[in-house]
């Protein structure tokens, strides 16, 4: 099912460690599937800005995969409103980060996280974006700047 031009509900709800324990990580939720074409909106965004195909390598996450990756329960990826992803043929993590911040994305936190990957969120409907940007790695959390 496509959720917009470029991105899938396949896509967004894929998880390696969900097919490792069998678990089915498709929402079912009116809500989170509202949920998932918001963030599917807003990756076409950041596909746009970035002007190359991006690589999601998690998006939706049903609670129980969530607590077997290790994140917080209060995680959006559990809402469906936050992605992980890559985008080599762009540039570096911190280089999609600062093209981000620098845009006029509409995102509520935009993360650099171990200097692999980036993590964006969207709010939900009738929510205000902090436009939150920051690092995370093994010195702990701070601003990105």
């Amino acid at each position: 099912m496509s959720l917009t031009k470029h991105f899938t509900l396949k896509e967004l709800t894929a998880s390696d460690i969900a097919a490792r324990h069998g678990i089915d990580n498709t929402p079912t939720s009116p809500l989170i599937l509202k949920n998932l074409k918001t963030l599917a909106e807003g990756l076409e965004h950041v596909r746009e800005v970035l002007g190359k195909p991006v690589i999601v390598n998690s998006g939706y996450r049903s609670t129980m995969v969530n607590t077997l990756v290790g994140s917080k329960p209060t995680s959006q990826h559990t809402k469906g409103l936050a992605a992980d992803f890559i985008c080599p043929a762009f540039g570096t993590p911190k280089e999609i980060v600062k093209k981000i911040v620098s845009s006029d994305i509409e995102y509520d936190q935009v993360i650099l996280e171990f200097d692999r990957w980036v993590h964006i969120s969207f709010c939900e409907e009738g929510y205000k974006p902090r436009k939150q940007a920051l690092i995370i790695d093994g010195k702990g959390t701070r601003n990105f700047n």
